[in-house]
């Protein structure tokens, strides 16, 4: 999907490490590894995760492509580790001489990749579904969207993001209770949430084809973030406004086009209006819980309680962040295809 900022991740839930290699940074753009150590701590944070978070402090390392704080134009490597291998170094080990027969779980978990994956790959034993399919590699997401929002500040394109709703609760207070209940059930709790990124040029996307659209490739980027099931762009009440109280009219103040709402949350035709870019997303309860769910073991084909292991009560919280980080990646992708050069100063002459 994207195709100026490129980037592919590897690594297990419960592998030896998370590692992104990040392809088409120009040179001359500062990176600064507290920041994305910043990014990644508040990914862990939240009221609701679990005890995944006691054990893992995820922090970066740069390994390629950046020189005294600055980058070369080369590929930067960034790499986090998980400090949880050391208790699954057997279990998870690359080599042939640690194999073992018995298999680590076999009962599909209901809302997971379990039964698909299984069928798709061809396994039989389902640690091989959940360690690349788990949450887990978000990590290393946010450490790479963290590089994208740091070039994005060079052009003073800045970011926030809220919770709008957890269950039933719409204020922090009744969050917090919703979540306390839920876990006191042994049960999880989604939500929905909000990210805005202000001061983006217009004409970022294109409306020429499908697939330029950018509204279309925010929506995927946002999408495909495990246990995310709707995206929308803008007011996402548009189904029930009529056209005259929907669309956005155009005045003018001192020379200037302005607009008194942003129903299109930023983005017509496929590009940036100028307007904030408002995505709101909506995250399912997380599909690992205490509580039992009915489930089939694949091994002899019997109904049984699904495989539970460690789980959040509600990372809504965290899901958010992994959004920003996303779509930060998108719109560093849109910045560098419309103003593309070397270097910074080739791309900020032409910004």
């Amino acid at each position: 999907m994207l195709d100026k900022f490129r980037f592919l991740t590897a690594g297990e839930s419960h592998g030896k490490c998370l590692t992104a290699i990040i392809e088409g940074i120009p040179a001359g753009f500062e990176i600064n590894p507290d920041f994305i150590n910043n990014e990644l701590e508040r990914r862990q944070g939240g009221y609701g995760r679990g005890e995944r978070m006691k054990i893992e402090t995820d922090t970066v390392e740069i390994t390629s492509g950046v020189r005294f704080g600055k980058t070369l134009g080369s590929p930067v490597t960034l790499v986090i580790q998980n400090r949880d291998f050391e208790n699954w170094q057997k279990i998870m080990s690359t080599s042939p001489d640690d194999f073992t027969s018995e298999k680590s779980f076999t009962k599909y978990r209901p809302g997971h990749a379990d039964f698909a994956g299984s069928v798709k790959y061809n396994q039989t034993d389902l640690r091989n579904i959940l360690e690349r399919s788990s949450a887990r590699k978000t990590a290393v997401e946010v450490a790479v969207g963290a590089v994208a929002k740091q070039i994005l500040a060079q052009f003073d394109i800045r970011c926030t993001s809220r919770i709008i709703q957890i269950g039933q609760g719409k204020t922090e207070e009744e969050f917090r209770s919703e979540i306390d209940k839920a876990k006191e059930a042994g049960d999880t709790l989604g939500g929905k949430f909000e990210v805005v990124f202000e001061n983006l040029p217009v004409g970022l996307g294109s409306y020429v084809h499908w697939d330029r659209m950018l509204d279309g490739k925010i929506a995927q980027a946002v999408m495909s973030i495990p246990a995310v099931k709707s995206v929308s762009i803008g007011n996402h009440h548009a189904y029930k406004m009529l056209g005259s109280e929907f669309h956005d009219q155009m005045y003018l103040e001192n020379g200037k086009i302005v607009r008194k709402t942003n129903n299109a949350g930023g983005i017509e035709g496929g590009m940036t209006n100028g307007e904030p870019v408002v995505v709101t997303a909506v995250m399912k309860p997380i599909p690992t819980l205490k509580k039992s769910l009915n489930t089939v073991d694949m091994e002899n084909m019997t109904e049984c309680e699904a495989h539970f292991e460690r789980s959040d009560t509600c990372a809504v919280e965290a899901c958010s962040v992994v959004a920003e980080n996303r779509i930060a990646c998108v719109l560093v992708d849109e910045v560098f295809s419309k103003y593309g050069g070397d270097s910074l100063e080739e791309i900020k002459a032409r910004f």
